[in-house]
């Protein structure tokens, strides 16, 4: 696969013929940034390690941190893990959709052990954006798709995002909109236990525990057994604050609800409007040249949670990403 031009064309992810294109691309084990509901990510060919090896060196991101494979739905999934009731429940009900499973990886699944940090466990998500549906069918096979972005910056909710990131190291952009969620999935274990919540993310903990009933939560094991469990990320260039009534000297505050700001994730204190907004808002603060970002308190309920989640990892420092 030759390197990508200076910067990588975007092109219209509604386009039959820009799908075909970018499935031609992966097969040549090349790398596309494709929209999905949650946030854009970066796709490979999960069964081409050196794609893979590509991808990690695009995104500056440590080989342990293993990532998502990407499928169209349970009649891919059933291919690559092992696949209990449970699992069959949960994507019935939320799949395609921002609900990550991480279950037993088959001995024979055509998956790199690169993809998944080499352990025996796969993180599988059927993604509902039509274009992510569409390149996934068109490839015909599973596609690891991490946020694309550089590792441990904010995580891309346009085509214009995944461009300032990495529009130099990727070989095409499919542009499709603005992402509706804006918070990457929620991840869940089905390994045995009792389910576990590995990450909160754009489903909310009541959703997933009115099926599983209550979850477990993760461990403090060094094991990562799925992206986005690293202290610090989802990262500004600024430092931040959380919790905060007012700014400080030198601050930029990012608002919520009555809490005003120089932004305001949701002036009616909505959580889903927040979650959508939460990534581009931090990248406009990043660009007026903050060099403190005051974030004002999110209520920890519903989407809350995975938005809190986010911030937390945000504000940690930046030693703490490898």
């Amino acid at each position: 696969m030759s390197a990508p031009a200076r910067y990588a064309p975007i092109k219209p992810a509604n386009d039959p013929a820009v799908i075909e294109e970018a499935a031609a691309i992966l097969k040549a084990g090349g790398l596309v940034a494709m929209p999905t509901e949650t946030v854009y990510g970066l796709a490979a060919d999960a069964g081409n390690a050196d794609a893979v090896a590509r991808l990690y060196a695009a995104k500056g991101r440590p080989r342990f941190n293993p990532l998502i494979a990407h499928v169209a739905g349970p009649n891919m999934a059933w291919r690559l893990a092992g696949w209990p009731d449970l699992a069959d429940q949960l994507a019935e009900t939320f799949w395609p959709g921002p609900l990550t499973l991480v279950l037993p990886k088959r001995p024979d699944a055509p998956i790199a052990d690169i993809a998944n940090a080499g352990l025996d466990s796969i993180a599988l998500r059927a993604p509902r954006h039509t274009a992510a549906q569409a390149l996934i069918r068109a490839f015909d096979g599973a596609l690891v798709a991490p946020s694309a972005n550089p590792s441990g910056a904010i995580s891309p909710t346009t085509a214009a995002h995944v461009a300032d990131g990495l529009g130099d190291r990727i070989d095409l952009i499919l542009d499709g909109g603005a992402c509706p969620v804006g918070l990457e999935s929620t991840v869940i274990a089905l390994l045995g236990g009792a389910p576990t919540l590995l990450r909160p993310g754009g489903l909310a903990r009541r959703q997933i525990e009115a099926i599983t009933g209550r979850l477990a939560e993760a461990g403090s094991s060094e094991t990562l057994l799925a992206p986005g469990m690293m202290k610090s990320h989802y990262a500004p260039n600024a430092m931040m604050r959380l919790n905060a009534m007012a700014a400080e000297a030198g601050e930029l505050l990012l608002g919520f609800g009555p809490v005003e700001g120089d932004l305001n994730l949701s002036t009616s204190s909505d959580l889903a409007e927040a979650a959508t907004g939460l990534f581009a808002a931090l990248r406009a603060l990043d660009a007026r040249g903050a060099t403190r970002i005051a974030v004002a308190p999110i209520p920890n309920e519903g989407l809350g949670e995975a938005i809190n989640d986010r911030l937390q990892r945000a504000a940690a420092p930046k030693d703490d990403l490898f």
